[in-house]
């Protein structure tokens, strides 16, 4: 068993390609965070980027105190949060983006996204820094990097309930998949956000 900078080990592959492909597909049942935070634990441990899920923050109602070394949480209830899953920085440059997945195999639909996540991301853009969704057709074992502005735009049309699978196709960007990293999704934010460097 071979170790990589995530310290873990990787699944036996006796080397023909179906039982690769078959790895690969048991991996992908952990769901798009999982996905996304052993992708970030690998970008950070080989110092390619430093970016973090933020913890959903709790309201505290009731503590139970059995002793003063072991104080216990025993009611407590989720908060709004009021921005998006993911934050940090990346080759200089603020990064802040949601990870959305959907069953449905022709479209996203915009029930899936809050209104605090819209205005958060309108926020991150004006102060000049990289937003995007990435979003997983889990039916077609395909995820997506969609810039923010173009999900913005299309949010706030009154008219549109949701995104196409044909239109995320056409305005993102295909992430492709591995072991380490799970999700090279910094080589599609490399192609959409620093091309011109």
């Amino acid at each position: 068993m071979i170790g990589y900078p995530t310290k873990k080990g990787l699944p036996k592959i006796n080397g023909s390609a179906r039982s690769a492909n078959a790895s690969l597909n048991q991996s992908r049942g952990m769901g798009l965070e999982d996905d996304i935070n052993e992708s970030n634990e690998y970008y950070l441990e080989t110092n390619r980027a430093c970016i973090h899920k933020k913890p959903t923050p709790i309201q505290v109602v009731r503590v139970d105190y059995p002793n003063r070394a072991h104080a216990k949480i025993v009611e407590a209830y989720y908060k709004v949060p009021s921005t998006t899953d993911y934050n940090g920085v990346y080759r200089g440059k603020a990064i802040d983006f949601e990870a959305k997945e959907t069953r449905n195999k022709t479209l996203f639909h915009f029930k899936n996204i809050h209104p605090h996540q819209i205005e958060h991301l309108k926020r991150v853009l004006y102060q000049g820094g990289i937003g995007f969704l990435i979003i997983r057709f889990t039916a077609l074992n395909e995820t997506y990097l969609v810039d923010a502005a173009y999900i913005i735009e299309n949010y706030e049309n009154p008219s549109l309930k949701s995104l196409s699978y044909a239109k995320i196709k056409e305005h993102g960007s295909l992430i492709r998949e591995g072991l380490t990293p799970r999700l090279h999704y910094l080589d599609n934010v490399d192609e959409m956000y620093f091309k011109e460097e």
